[in-house]
């Protein structure tokens, strides 16, 4: 069993290596991304269609590929799962990198390149996986749906929003799904690793201000009527404003299992300075404690001497779960008088932090991690999940690895010379394999 096992991470390894090689750049224009996330997705295919997993390849624009496929399980009145992940990756600038960031190359230890975790690792994880229950003939309890999507990095038009609203047939009887971003972990000692699983997702609200005033000469014109400066006040209002810990269920779990596992209560009054000690770690609760209103882009005027009519600033507003309806009055009171606000956003998402699935993610992580602990926490990005939530799922985030002390990993997200561990690789699919044989 160790024998095939080790051949299934290897296997991981190359298909992660393989993946990345496929230039899958979303451009976020249609003119200018390529067809990579349907060679991917056809790629993805062949391996699992030698294993008799052929599935189905939808595209709503060519070269948009997303590959659905459906695992039987014994019982098909049981409530099935979705793994889901996507294809597509941000731009990468050759000259900025160490590495070719579309080699996919294997060296020093980390298989390198555009996607290395986000996310072809976890497609290249899951199709190991799988390929090795299937050289098991290993039959689930329940039907495990696997969807690799398009588009995720920019809207999901092209991907799971896509799939959601036109074929969401394909996801029939689905109540729960994995996919991005959890399942890593973080040494907090030599004994202990905390292995990060999403429960909760911050909503997503892009707001775009725009200030109206006088047009005129700038020594005529008086502030009172100048749009870029009440744009500004409004933006400095916004950026000073602290806002507060939300005291979600996700939260509280969060506080009391962290507090369980380093031997000591927290004080939840006190929060920020708590997790603060925990180096890498706070770079990832941190976030999840509260909304977020951050400024962007201003755009105003043309010439020093000229005040322009109008001036437009954006604002990425991240809202703690559960609080997306009175977010927006607050965000307004705060604006004052005199700026119109368009929007773009998606609700925050919260599912159960305890269950039987995330008891299933914890034995799979010790069986593998003796020192691992699963830990909950709320992802400050948005993924997938936004879509996939719409049928009724609840969605958590769990892409396991395990990762050296003091990796970045977070760094990695959108980073130059992204890359993840050969080791990582490696015990992630071994966890993946047990989660997914447990189902």
């Amino acid at each position: 069993m160790g024998e095939h096992h080790d051949a299934m991470a290897a296997e991981a390894v190359e298909f992660c290596s393989a993946l990345i090689h496929i230039d899958s750049t979303n451009t976020g224009d249609p003119a200018t991304t390529g067809d990579g996330e349907s060679r991917c997705a056809e790629y993805i295919q062949s391996l699992l269609a030698e294993f008799g997993l052929e599935g189905e390849l939808l595209e709503k624009a060519a070269g948009r590929g997303n590959l659905v496929v459906r695992m039987k399980g014994s019982d098909p009145d049981a409530p099935a799962l979705l793994v889901h992940g996507h294809t597509d990756v941000v731009p990468a600038n050759r000259a900025d990198w160490t590495m070719d960031p579309f080699s996919g190359e294997v060296n020093d230890g980390f298989v390198w390149g555009r996607g290395a975790v986000d996310m072809k690792d976890m497609l290249a994880m899951t199709v190991a996986a799988v390929r090795q229950l299937r050289r098991e003939n290993f039959v689930p309890q329940r039907d495990i749906v696997f969807a690799f999507v398009a588009d995720e990095e920019i809207a999901g038009e092209f991907g799971a929003q896509f799939l959601v609203d036109e074929h969401p047939d394909l996801f029939h009887g689905v109540t729960e799904a994995i996919g991005e971003i959890g399942g890593f972990s973080l040494q907090v000692r030599d004994d202990l690793r905390l292995y990060l699983l999403g429960v909760a997702e911050k909503g997503v609200a892009w707001a775009t201000l725009t200030a109206r005033g006088t047009t005129g000469h700038g020594s005529i014109v008086p502030n009172g009527s100048n749009a870029v400066a009440r744009l500004s006040s409004a933006l400095a209002r916004i950026s000073e404003h602290k806002w507060p810990v939300v005291r979600s269920a996700s939260l509280s779990a969060l506080v009391e299992q962290l507090g369980g596992a380093l031997g000591r209560p927290l004080d939840i009054e006190r929060l920020d300075d708590e997790l603060a000690s925990l180096g890498l770690l706070a770079a990832m609760l941190l976030p999840g404690l509260r909304t977020s209103t951050v400024p962007t882009q201003f755009y105003a005027g043309y010439k020093t001497n000229v005040v322009p009519g109008t001036a437009t600033a954006t604002v990425d507003c991240r809202i703690a779960p559960g609080t997306d309806d009175e977010f927006k009055k607050q965000f307004m009171d705060l604006l004052g008088p005199g700026i119109e606000v368009s929007w773009e956003d998606g609700r925050s998402l919260e599912a159960p932090a305890r269950g039987a699935l995330l008891e299933t993610m914890q034995t799979a992580i010790t069986a593998v991690d003796p020192a691992g602990k699963a830990l909950p926490f709320v992802m400050s990005g948005a993924t997938d999940a936004k879509a996939f939530s719409q049928l009724g799922i609840n969605c958590y985030g769990f892409s396991p690895l395990r990762l050296p002390e003091g990796f970045d990993f977070a760094g990695m997200f959108h980073g130059i010379d992204e890359r993840v561990p050969v080791a990582a690789i490696h015990a992630g699919t071994r966890i993946l394999h047990r989660f997914l044989s447990a189902q």
